[in-house]
């Protein structure tokens, strides 16, 4: 059985054949998914990628996204489309 710290899901499993003809499981961290504009789908700019929540938590909020109107959510072509559906009175 797995040490306490490896029976974790959060881990990923890899088989691993080793010189010795062994098949031993390696854990590593999984990847994380990078982030996509709520609107089109495209990946956001200026949010870091492949960070884990924990890391995430500890950067200052200037780090974690644009500083502008739905920085973070929305990708600049459809804020832009948002900001001037709302100031004609589309929305």
């Amino acid at each position: 059985m797995p040490r306490p710290m490896y029976r974790s899901r959060s881990l990923k499993r890899k088989k691993v054949r080793t010189p010795s003809g062994k098949v031993v499981t390696h854990y590593r961290e999984k990847r994380t998914g990078t982030p996509h504009c709520a609107e089109c789908g495209a990946i956001l700019g200026g949010v870091p990628r492949g960070l884990r929540s924990y890391e995430m938590r500890r950067l200052p909020k200037t780090k974690k996204r644009p500083e502008r109107k739905f920085g973070g959510v929305l990708c600049p072509g459809c804020t832009s489309d948002l900001i001037k559906k709302d100031v004609r009175g589309q929305i």
